[in-house]
């Protein structure tokens, strides 16, 4: 059998559970398959000194099997807001050691980065010294970011002419990546998984009145519920559909995520005069997930930028259409007028082009069965099948 040594600093932990959580059901659904052993390296980044909002991260960097996958947490030196640059050096010398050792143990096939920057690098150095092939998987955010800065360009446009094989989580993201300097030819698309067991159609007054119940948003019966799924950051644009629903009197707005722009975005509510109709409902377990989205008529991202959204997936699956930007590999799901609208990237954030492909989907009123059709292809088994022949075209 086969075995892959994956690093991701993008994964979940005791401390931030919710974090990649794609990451981990990728990786779990490949090692439940009968031909790859997969072992995972989450380095955690913490600074020399473990105070503040970093103590609880120190304590979660336990190594354990998780949901059949065994995961290593080394801690690697993080320096706040600065370290950028030294973030590659200073994981590859943490886990370098730890990587010797375990394929010494047990010979590692291939190796993996779950994450462009900083994890595509690292792996570059340690495949080097193991004498390994390597794969980076870019997702959306490390392209459109970390691509921009001239020192983690570089580092991963070298990397990647070094990597046996490149992923992207769509097609957009494979081509924005060449325009970066990323070598188009080496990168194949990986979609997204789902777990269908838990993100399928439920009945949408029930879901309705458990949310009245857990989350105290009580809707009348002819008001519509607007979800956005993801980090309260500006790079989401939460702002935009605040304001759309100040000009849509019957219509709530519930936020999924946690971040930094919660007290801007609850004062924005309450500046508009919609703070009744605005609800911050955290961040979600999974099994909480899709009960909102079918209570939902709408699920809205405003996003400046993606690669493919796992909430525009799961919203689908749940018979809820998006409005979303046209960004990322939005083209690449939203392909029928039942999978709902593309509305362009608006800088300005002028409301009234995402509230009147809003009010289309809302007066269309689609099945949720014609709007769940559009997701019908992603299952994580499909996406370890993907995985598991990609993986062996690097080792043949």
């Amino acid at each position: 059998m086969p075995r892959v040594l994956s690093l991701s600093t993008l994964f979940p932990n005791a401390h931030t559970p919710r974090f990649g959580t794609f990451v981990a059901r990728q990786m779990e659904a490949l090692a439940a398959r009968p031909d790859w052993d997969v072992t995972v390296i989450n380095p955690i980044g913490v600074p020399p000194i473990a105070a503040g909002r970093y103590a609880p991260l120190a304590k979660a960097a336990c190594d354990g099997l998780e949901n059949g996958v065994q995961v290593y947490r080394p801690r690697f030196t993080l320096f706040p807001k600065i370290g950028g640059r030294f973030n590659p050096a200073m994981i590859a010398r943490k886990v370098l050691p730890l990587a010797w050792k375990l394929h010494a143990e047990r010979p590692f096939d291939v190796l993996d980065a779950q994450f462009f920057y900083p994890d595509g690098p690292a792996v570059a150095r340690i495949a080097r010294e193991l004498g390994l092939p390597f794969s980076i998987k870019a997702r959306g955010a490390d392209i459109s970011h970390w691509g921009e800065i001239d020192y983690s360009r570089s580092a991963m446009v070298e990397a990647a002419k070094s990597a046996a094989g490149v992923l992207a989580v769509s097609e957009r993201l494979r081509l924005d990546m060449g325009d970066i300097g990323l070598p188009v030819e080496k990168i194949t698309v990986h979609y997204t998984g789902l777990d269908r067991s838990l993100f399928r159609p439920l009945d949408r007054d029930q879901c309705r009145a458990h949310l009245a119940e857990q989350f105290e948003v009580a809707l009348g019966p002819e008001e519509k519920l607007v979800t956005s799924v993801g980090a309260l950051i500006p790079r989401k644009g939460q702002a935009l559909l605040i304001a759309m629903i100040a000009d849509m009197p019957d219509t709530h707005l519930a936020l999924v995520g946690r971040g930094e722009d919660r007290e801007m975005l609850a004062a924005e509510a309450r500046q508009l005069g919609v703070g009744k109709r605005v609800h911050f409902l955290g961040g979600l377990d999974h099994t909480e997930l899709p009960v909102v989205l079918s209570a939902s008529d709408v699920m809205a991202l405003n996003s400046a930028s993606e690669g493919l959204a796992n909430a525009w997936v799961e919203a689908l699956a749940c018979g809820t259409p998006v409005v979303t930007t046209d960004v990322g590999g939005a083209r690449e799901l939203v392909q029928s007028d039942t999978a709902g609208r593309l509305v362009p990237y608006d800088p300005d954030f002028d409301p009234e082009p995402f509230a009147k492909a809003t009010r289309e989907v809302l007066a269309a009123n689609y099945a949720q069965a014609e709007v769940a059709a559009n997701a019908a292809r992603f299952s994580w088994d499909a996406n370890a099948a993907a995985l598991a022949e990609y993986y062996s075209g690097l080792i043949d």
